[in-house]
């Protein structure tokens, strides 16, 4: 059983090569150390360190996805199985739908489909598409994200293309820091499902939503392409690597970040703020209650079938 010691330095050691901003890393490194020369980790089990060291590295960088995880599931600490948590994160995905908690037509023709998590483009491409055929012909959309805890930049790209009528929009760029390089994305081409390009979309949003999820509706917002509805998002926008540091110990480290090219930011530490802010239990109601309006005011039509 490694020490607490032991963990700690294979946490800096991971946050020091990997964290998006280096010069932060540095201030991290030497806060973590000066507390751990003054014994403020002795006696403490696997969970309590983690939460405690999670506390004090949001204390001198308040990164939400910069933490120690404990997990009951005993993870491999051979290099050679090394994958930044894509194994562990796929596996959920194929145990939940992928992310696709309910689809539902509800009263006056709207559309409802309710996300806990944003699944790869390459895994989730089907589920995502069968679940948009569904609500294809009604008259407004409901995209519950107040559960959505997370997910795939690409999958994320792939949710907000539906909403969009070709590949020409530019949704986001994010920044590497182990490649040093900028990706860009773009709307999708080719998608598994019909888009929703000519009828309104409300997002609800929670103070549980966070980091894919948070990607989802800030770039449907900073579009114009949706109506926020619920409560300031908890604010992740850096894709983040898992790496572990003991049998039941992660790091979580944001290895780089978002830059929406409409805002030039993103949510960070401040959260996606909704367009109508009412508490997130109220959010569906009332963002049925503005579908249903609308719907009333321009009527839609659904297209005959070719």
């Amino acid at each position: 059983m490694p020490t607490n010691e032991h963990v700690i330095e294979q946490a800096l050691d991971r946050i020091g090569a990997g964290y998006v901003f280096p010069e932060k890393a540095v201030v991290v490194e030497a806060a973590i150390r000066s507390r751990l020369a003054a014994g403020a980790y002795e006696g403490l089990d696997g969970q309590a360190l983690c939460e405690t060291v999670t506390a004090h590295l949001q204390e001198v960088c308040p990164d939400k996805h910069l933490r120690l995880l404990w997990t009951d599931e005993p993870q491999s600490l051979d290099p050679v199985d090394e994958d930044g948590g894509r194994a562990a994160f796929l596996a959920l995905m194929r145990a939940t739908n992928q992310g696709v908690r309910r689809v539902e037509r509800l009263e006056g023709n709207i559309g409802l489909i309710e996300i806990r998590r944003i699944a790869t483009a390459e895994e989730g491409a089907s589920v995502i598409g069968a679940a948009m055929q569904l609500v294809a012909n009604s008259s407004a959309l409901v995209l519950d994200l107040r559960a959505c805890v997370g997910g795939s930049p690409e999958g994320a790209a792939m949710w907000c293309s539906y909403f969009f009528p070709d590949d020409q929009v530019h949704l986001n760029d994010i920044y590497d820091r182990t490649t040093d390089t900028t990706r860009q994305y773009w709307t999708v081409a080719h998608l598994a499902g019909p888009r929703y390009t000519d009828r309104p979309v409300y997002v609800l949003t929670s103070e549980v939503t966070f980091s894919g999820g948070e990607d989802v509706a800030y770039t449907l917002q900073a579009n114009g392409r949706a109506v926020l509805v619920g409560g300031t998002t908890r604010g992740g926008a850096h894709p983040t690597a898992r790496h572990a540091v003991a049998e039941h110990v992660l790091v979580t480290v944001p290895t780089a970040r978002t830059i929406n090219p409409v805002t030039g930011s993103n949510w960070e530490g401040v959260g996606v703020v909704p367009d109508v802010q009412v508490p997130a239990e109220q959010a569906l109601d009332t963002a049925l209650k503005a579908a249903l309006r609308r719907v009333e005011e321009e009527p839609y039509i659904a297209a005959p079938a070719r």
